[in-house]
């Protein structure tokens, strides 16, 4: 499961500054937002067939650019930002280790968003809007969990390494002044 998670840190292309953007709580509860209308951009392609493209690769440029999209937050301590940081210290968790349980917890919510994410993607290629938009939705929520999971990770992490206490007193600009300023 490790090479999922950092293979999904790649495939978003996910750089320290843009980690530091990512943790601005607009850019998290935007996205959170956003699986409504991503679900129905995938979802349009019963009512448009071709043209569902349009609002497709408009939906996919959102989820790549939301985490681009906002300024680092000010401070390190609303709930996104932790649950971001937190994801952090967990994907850094050969480097510096995290605890047991945090680890257990993120690979079952994982599983459970990526169980419910086939059922909404089954429900999508069957034509079943109830499957698929229950499925779908619940992969969110189990996402939700995973970042909530990942907050108190961070309350129990973001002391025990320089970069973390960096990342939790807000200096973006510290740890990567060329990138941040982008």
């Amino acid at each position: 499961m490790r090479d999922l998670f950092k293979g999904a840190e790649r495939l978003m292309g996910m750089t320290d500054a843009t980690w530091a953007r990512h943790a601005n709580p607009w850019s998290v509860y935007t996205r959170f937002g956003g699986a409504v209308p991503v679900f129905f951009a995938l979802w349009s392609a019963h009512w448009i067939g071709w043209w569902s493209l349009v609002p497709i690769v408009a939906a996919g440029g959102w989820v790549y650019l939301n985490p681009r999209f906002f300024s680092p937050p000010e401070t390190a301590e609303s709930w996104a930002a932790r649950g971001v940081l937190g994801e952090r210290a967990f994907l850094n968790r050969k480097t510096v280790p995290i605890p047991t349980e945090p680890r257990r917890v993120a690979h079952v919510t994982t599983a459970l968003s990526g169980l419910f994410m086939l059922i909404g993607i089954w429900g999508l290629v069957r034509g079943e809007f109830w499957t698929a938009f229950a499925g779908w939705h619940a992969s969110v929520v189990c996402k939700a969990w995973f970042v909530d999971r990942m907050a108190w990770l961070w309350d129990e992490m973001k002391d025990e390494h320089p970069v973390y206490a960096a990342w939790a007193r807000a200096e973006w600009s510290a740890l990567f002044p060329a990138e941040a300023a982008a």
